[in-house]
């Protein structure tokens, strides 16, 4: 992973491949932003005047490169938009300069330095600087496939190597533990990004469980896996449903981290569907070609639990990983067969490929039964999530409305977008079936908000839950933007893990 170094030194005399400086959209062009000052002097002041006539505005995202001038030891200037400049008196949001980080990290793909001499006015500034600049250098190619070469030589994929963060003061304890919690956040979001972009072959149940159990011993955590003995002995008719078409088994994970400490405990429940043909309701041509993503929302809760681990925070936080493959054969489940699951309730199932809310509902009953102060649930569930907000955008549904309000502001302090959702009683309905308790699709129209419904049937009467659809934002199909990458995302670590947080704090919402 990208090293990060804090460091006091001028942008003018550190020595680097690049210094990185911000530019915004001004009234009347662009304007350099705050910590470029000793490179603007080189340029005799007149770096926004370079800039503009090299067609640069400041809009973010923006990347503009140009040789250095005299006097600058970094040989490359590299300036990044960051979107509108702020009004006078005020500082640059948080999100504008992890994305601007992300996309000068991205930029510098190859590089072993980079100065980043962008806007630092605290310890919170310097921290998304170093979130964005480590999330935007991820390389899965340069995680797994480190030895490989391309045409010219160069190793293919490598990412910048060093971050030095200037403006912040190593000194600093603020500073220091800003720094610290960018890296261990970023460290947990590629982790579940690495997860997520491992081809089927290479993940499946067994080899994900495997994954927890090293991670476990080496931070500490204790875990329980549930083979598929183990799930038909306890009862967990969901989870094996859904498994019981492939050849690689399913598994339910439990892994836990504990505070000595704690007064809360929050629970995580992750959809971890290593591939998803769609069963015998099998996928059309076109919309099974990245469904090694449908294990997002496990991957998610697993990097949450090892980022609290990390980050000795002072709340338990246990993971419940519901892993199984959703494959077409003999022994596949059939549209119309009736599933017993873990809470004893039957479920007819019309599709098998609704097949995420069958292994999440033998999690959440799991989960209930150890009393968590609250339970949070993410899965890429629904494509009618993604009809309804787009690509990167998650919806949360609750069955407390002030718990939903909490995580929707929590997703929106740490860069991630989200949208609050209802549940609407008059949509239950839908659900009856004739043969069975339930079934597992009801109306099509809102099917993202009928599948929330399906799941809160297994969540205790009186336990705090939510449930985060990331069908949208956990796997960017598009190209990269910000410090977003091509690939698996590691959507909902961030919010999560300052769910943990304010868990710690007291503050669960």
């Amino acid at each position: 992973m990208t090293s990060l170094t804090l460091s006091t030194s001028s942008a003018a005399t550190l020595r680097a491949d690049a210094v990185v400086v911000g530019v915004a959209k001004g009234a009347k062009g662009p304007v350099v932003a705050p910590g470029a000052e000793a490179v603007d002097q080189a340029f005799g002041g007149k770096l926004a005047s370079v800039l503009e006539t090299l067609g640069a505005t400041g809009a973010e995202g923006e990347v503009t490169k140009l040789p250095a001038a005299s006097g600058l030891k970094a040989p490359v200037v590299l300036a990044v938009g960051l979107g509108d400049a702020p009004a006078k008196g005020d500082g640059y949001d948080a999100e504008a300069l992890r994305r601007a980080a992300g996309a000068a990290a991205r930029a510098l793909s190859g590089s072993k330095k980079g100065a980043f001499a962008l806007p630092v006015e605290d310890p919170a500034d310097a921290a998304a600087v170093a979130e964005g600049a480590l999330l935007g250098a991820y390389s899965y190619k340069a995680n797994h496939n480190s030895g490989a070469k391309s045409g010219n030589g160069k190793k293919n994929g490598a990412p910048l190597a060093e971050v030095a963060l200037l403006g912040a003061k190593p000194r600093d304890k603020e500073f220091k533990a800003a720094a610290e919690r960018a890296i261990a956040l970023a460290a947990e979001v590629n982790r579940a990004r690495d997860l997520i972009n491992t081809p089927s072959n290479l993940l499946n149940p067994a080899s994900f469980a495997a994954a927890v159990l090293e991670a476990a011993k080496e931070h500490g955590l204790k875990t329980e896996v549930l083979d598929e003995k183990a799930l038909k002995k306890g009862g967990y008719g969901g989870i094996l449903g859904v498994g019981q078409g492939s050849e690689a088994p399913p598994r339910l994970v439990r892994v836990g981290y504990a505070h000595p400490e704690a007064e809360k405990t929050l629970a995580l429940v992750g959809k971890g569907i290593t591939y998803d043909s769609g069963g015998i309701s099998l996928k059309p041509a076109g919309h099974n070609e990245t469904m090694k993503c449908d294990m997002s929302g496990a991957a998610a809760v697993f990097a949450t639990v090892v980022a609290a681990a990390k980050l000795g925070l002072r709340v338990n936080v246990t993971g419940w990983l519901a892993l199984a493959e959703n494959m077409p054969s003999g022994s596949a489940t059939r549209p119309g067969d009736v599933l017993t699951m873990y809470s004893g309730k039957t479920v007819e199932v019309l599709n098998t490929d609704a097949e995420g809310r069958l292994v999440l509902a033998d999690a959440l009953t799991r989960a209930c039964e150890e009393r968590p102060d609250a339970i949070v649930d993410v899965a890429t569930l629904t494509g009618a999530m993604v009809l309804a907000l787009g690509n990167r955008t998650f919806g949360i549904m609750a069955n407390d409305e002030a718990f939903r309000t909490s995580l929707h502001e929590i997703a929106e302090e740490v860069g991630e977008q989200s949208w609050p959702m209802p549940l609407p009683s008059d949509l239950r309905k839908s659900i009856d079936s004739p043969v069975a308790d339930l079934a597992n699709m009801g109306e099509r129209m809102g099917g993202g908000l009928v599948a929330g419904i399906f799941l809160k049937e297994f969540v205790e009467e009186g336990t705090t839950w939510a449930h985060l659809d990331i069908a949208g934002p956990a796997f960017n199909e598009s190209g990269p933007f910000g410090y977003t990458p091509k690939g698996g995302t590691g959507s909902a670590v961030r919010t999560l893990v300052r769910l943990a947080e304010r868990t710690a704090a007291g503050d669960l919402g």
